[in-house]
C-alpha cells in the first residue's frame, strides 16, 4: 500500500512548489490548521517534492525511485516523527529511545496498510525527549541516498506533554537554531500557540485552510462512501477529511469523532440540566488522568454551544448538528436562553481547553466547567436548584 494522493490545497501547493523551484523554500516550515485537515500528508508531500529527482513544474514526478519510496513511506531520507504513548518498562534513556523507535515504525506500518485513518485519541502520548534526541542524532548524519533529508514532525505541539520540563522542545530548538545545510524540517500543529515561542520564531508558518465541503464529499464518495453518509460526515467534519472519516461508522460501532460528538452532547445536556449534581456526575464519568483527552472533547462541545447560540438567535439553518435541532429548539425556548449568553459560554469552554493541555485533573475540570455553564445559561435558577421545565 502507498499514501493516498494529496487532495485539495491546490493554491498552497502551488506556492510551495514555486518556492521550491526558485530555491526559496524555507529550511523550517510550520504547517498549522484544523485537526485532520491534511497537514501531515501535505508535509510528506513537501518531503517528496524536496527529494524528487525530476519534479515537474508543480508536482513531484511520482515515477522516479525517490518518489516511489516516498509514497510507500520507505524513503531512508524522510523521517516522520509524531506523538506516541510512553513505553512501559523502559527504564533507561537507551531503552526508552529503542522502544519509541519500534513503536514509531510499527505506526508507520499501520499507515502503510491503511493510509486513510480518522484522528486517533490517545490518553497519554507525546514526542518525548528520547525521540527528540533520536531525531537530532539522525539530523547530524549524512543523507542515505538523496542530496538532503527531510524531517516531518507531526503534532509538534505535543513535545513533552504534561511534563515539568521542556527538554524535548529545547532539544529540537537547538537543532532549528543551527540546522544542517542538507536538512529541511516541516512541523505540523493544530495548536501552534502551545509551541514554545522560540520554536515558532524559527519556523515559517503556513496556514492549511479547511477544504470546501464539496471537496470533502467528492473525496469520500470516491473512496466508496455512500453519498448521504458522505454529506453528513463532510458537514460535521468542517472541511477536514480526517475529521469526516471519524464520523463514519466503523462496522457496527460509531467512528471516533461520532463518539466524541455524543460525549460532548452529554456535557451540553448536563449544562442545561436543572440538577446541581449534573456537573459532579459529569466529572465522575471521566478518568482521574489523561487531561489532554479533553481537548478534542471540548472542541466538539464548542460546536454544540455555537449550535445552541444559533438556535437561540433564530438561525437553525446555521446549526452543524442538524439531527439535534428540535431538541436544541425546545431547550432554548424552555430555558429562555439568549444568544449573547450562549455565545459567552464559548470563552469558558476555551479556558477549560487551555487548562486541559496542562497537568490537570479531568474530573475536577469537567465538574467545574459544567457548573459554570449551568450558571451562565440558567443563572439563579441553576444556582438555587429551581425546577426548570424540560422535555428530556
Amino acid at each position: 500500500m502507498s499514501l493516498h494522493p494529496v487532495h485539495g490545497h491546490a493554491e498552497l501547493r502551488t506556492t510551495l512548489a514555486t518556492a521550491h523551484r526558485a530555491g526559496t523554500l524555507p529550511s523550517a516550515l510550520l504547517l498549522h490548521g484544523p485537526r485532520g485537515v491534511g497537514k501531515q500528508r501535505l508535509a510528506l508531500w513537501i518531503a517528496q517534492l524536496d527529494l524528487c529527482s525530476s519534479p515537474s513544474e508543480m508536482e513531484p514526478d511520482c515515477t522516479c525511485r525517490s518518489c516511489r519510496l516516498a509514497v510507500r513511506l520507505e524513503h531512508p531520507d524522510i523521517h516522520w516523527f509524531f506523538p506516541l504513548p510512553r513505553p512501559k518498562r523502559a527504564g533507561s534513556p537507551e531503552k526508552m529511545a529503542d522502544a519509541l523507535e519500534a513503536a514509531r515504525f510499527a505506526r508507520i506500518d499501520d499507515v502503510r496498510a491503511a493510509p486513510l485513518q480518522p484522528p486517533a485519541f490517545e490518553t497519554a502520548s507525546g514526542i518525548y525527549l528520547a525521540a527528540a534526541r533520536s531525531l537530532r542524532k539522525r539530523a547530524q548524519s549524512r543523507p542515505s541516498m538523496s542530496p538532503r533529508q527531510v524531517f516531518v514532525i507531526g503534532d509538534a505541539d505535543r513535545l513533552v506533554p504534561q511534563e515539568a520540563s521542556p527538554e524535548a522542545a529545547n532539544a529540537l530548538l537547538k537543532l532549528l537554531e543551527e540546522p544542517p545545510a542538507d536538512t529541511r524540517f516541516v512541523l505540523t500543529s493544530s495548536a501552534p500557540g502551545a509551541l514554545l515561542d522560540t520554536i515558532r520564531s524559527r519556523t515559517v508558518p503556513l496556514l492549511v485552510r479547511p477544504l470546501e465541503t464539496g471537496e470533502v464529499i467528492d473525496f469520500l464518495v470516491a473512496t466508496g462512501v455512500d453519498v448521504e453518509a458522505a454529506e453528513t460526515a463532510a458537514r460535521l467534519g468542517h472541511g477536514s477529511i480526517g475529521r469526516a472519516l471519524g464520523f463514519l461508522p466503523d462496522g457496527d460501532d460509531p467512528g471516533p469523532m461520532e463518539t466524541m460528538r455524543r460525549e460532548a452532547f452529554d456535557l451540553l445536556k448536563a449544562a442545561l440540566s436543572n440538577h446541581l449534581s449534573a456537573g459532579f456526575e459529569a466529572g465522575l464519568a471521566r478518568g482521574v488522568s489523561g487531561g489532554r483527552m479533553l481537548v478534542p472533547l471540548l472542541a466538539e462541545l464548542e460546536i454544540w454551544m455555537r449550535d445552541l447560540a444559533a438556535v437561540a438567535a433564530g438561525h437553525p439553518d446555521a446549526v452543524v448538528n442538524r439531527d439535534a435541532v428540535p431538541w436544541l429548539t425546545r431547550k432554548s425556548r424552555d430555558l429562555s436562553i439568549r444568544p449573547d449568553v450562549a455565545t459567552r459560554t464559548l470563552a469558558r469552554v476555551d479556558e477549560a481547553a487551555l487548562h486541559a493541555r496542562g497537568n490537570v485533573n479531568p474530573q475536577l475540570l469537567v465538574a467545574g466547567l459544567v457548573a459554570d455553564l449551568q450558571a451562565l445559561l440558567q443563572g439563579p435558577r441553576a444556582q438555587a436548584g429551581t425546577p426548570v421545565k424540560t422535555h428530556g
